[in-house]
């Protein structure tokens, strides 16, 4: 266990007490849950950045990051979609989610093919996660029946990010194509 592996797995432990903290009774536990979620969301950037910086990349650490980033954004826009029961926030986290288990699955299949490198990780990736952190820590901020411009902001930028989401995927799959259909014969 090296330090930023110790990073990953403080995030995934907090990951019970951001949605715990946001189910509590009180207008506080938005705010409370919305900041504790940032700092998850700023940890991911952390690891990476020790892993790269400090020479330790590890395989345990490979497996557990891109785990603990899709175990983050579903917990959250599981919550977010139960407490505020709309169509419009639910179609973007269906895609999001979507797109999480499509990738994932992808990137176990060209592991097993020893072409995981066909699929890593893009610059579009990157902007979309970073939009789709601020978006839903802003959804995480207010309450649901807020009707303040804030909800309107956030939707929208979920909105660009579930659009990043399938804009990344097509370039994933593109990109493992090849693979993909020499494996179909």
């Amino acid at each position: 266990m090296n330090l930023p592996n110790i990073v990953t797995v403080c995030r995934v432990s907090l990951i019970p007490v951001f949605v715990g903290i946001y189910l509590l009774p009180g207008s506080w536990t938005y705010l409370a849950s919305a900041i504790i979620f940032g700092l998850v969301a700023l940890t991911d950037w952390l690891d990476g950045y020790l892993a790269r910086k400090l020479n330790e990349s590890t395989p345990f650490g490979a497996f557990l990051d891109p785990v603990a980033d899709k175990l983050i954004v579903v917990s959250a826009l599981v919550i977010l979609i139960a407490q505020h029961a709309s169509v419009w926030l639910t179609i973007p986290g269906l895609v999001i989610v979507g797109r999480e288990i499509v990738i994932s699955a992808l990137r176990e299949w060209m592991a097993e093919m020893n072409r995981s490198m066909t699929v890593a990780v893009s610059y579009v990736g990157k902007v979309k996660t970073t939009i789709q952190m601020i978006a839903i820590a802003l959804l995480l901020a207010i309450s649901p029946q807020s009707e303040s411009w804030i909800l309107g902001v956030s939707y929208g930028l979920l909105y660009i990010a579930a659009t990043m989401t399938l804009w990344s995927m097509t370039i994933y799959l593109r990109a493992a194509w090849p693979d993909l259909r020499s494996g179909l014969k």
